[in-house]
């Protein structure tokens, strides 16, 4: 079923937050830490299985390469970071405890490489593994944020839903013009991004996984170009 991780996601967000609303700032920092550590290395396992279905390694290796450059020089990470920033200083540097929650939430659950390439793998193979790995994350930060901030980091669920939705229903209707070559490379391209992304919980390497983004875009383009090749020859 896909959007299903994306309704894992929206459940966790709100139980997570009503806990916090709750408790208060009772649960121990330690707590999430290791839970946080758990999930880093649970993140890092799912991007090599995901990276070892490859069947060219070459293409991985182009895609990575290709979409590094380009993500570099677009700078996707630093355009996400001011994205927040943004957003975080016209909503809710002057609003109440509600919208900050609301705001900060939003933007730590949504503008993230994770949350791209769970619901990309949602609508392609409706495999949720990613996102229920994010919702575990989110509902532990929810849980964190609404210590302070409230009711208002429960709200942050309806963003979850409609950024994550939008991208698995966008993402179902481009795997019917993907062939099977192309999203088993895409897939095993965006392990390699999963697994930067346990780099990062696990605090071993701060990868600009954001920027590698664009990889995902050229995996299955150049599938199709080693397919029209190999079709003139």
């Amino acid at each position: 079923m896909r959007g299903l991780g994306t309704l894992i996601n929206v459940v966790a967000v709100v139980a997570g937050s009503s806990l916090g609303a709750v408790l208060g700032g009772r649960l121990p920092g330690r707590v999430r830490d290791i839970v946080t550590d758990g999930l880093g290395l649970l993140t890092f396992v799912l991007g090599i299985s995901m990276a070892v279905k490859t069947q060219s390694f070459m293409i991985v290796m182009a895609s990575i390469f290709l979409g590094g450059i380009v993500g570099e020089l677009l700078r996707i990470e630093r355009a996400l970071e001011r994205l927040g920033d943004y957003f975080q200083a016209r909503l809710a540097a002057s609003s109440s405890t509600f919208s900050t929650g609301f705001v900060t939430a939003s933007l730590v659950f949504c503008v993230g490489p994770m949350a791209i390439l769970g619901s990309i793998d949602d609508g392609l193979r409706g495999n949720v593994q990613l996102l229920v790995v994010k919702s575990v994350l989110d509902g532990f930060a929810a849980l964190a944020f609404a210590t302070t901030l409230g009711w208002g980091v429960g709200l942050s669920a309806l963003s979850v839903f409609v950024y994550q939705g939008s991208l698995t229903v966008a993402a179902g209707f481009v795997a019917r013009v993907l062939s099977e070559p192309m999203i088993t490379e895409m897939t095993a391209t965006g392990g390699l991004l999963v697994l930067a992304i346990g780099l990062r919980l696990l605090h071993l390497r701060e990868v600009k996984v954001a920027n590698l983004l664009p990889a995902l875009f050229f995996a299955p383009a150049l599938v199709a170009l080693v397919d029209a090749v190999r079709g003139l020859l």
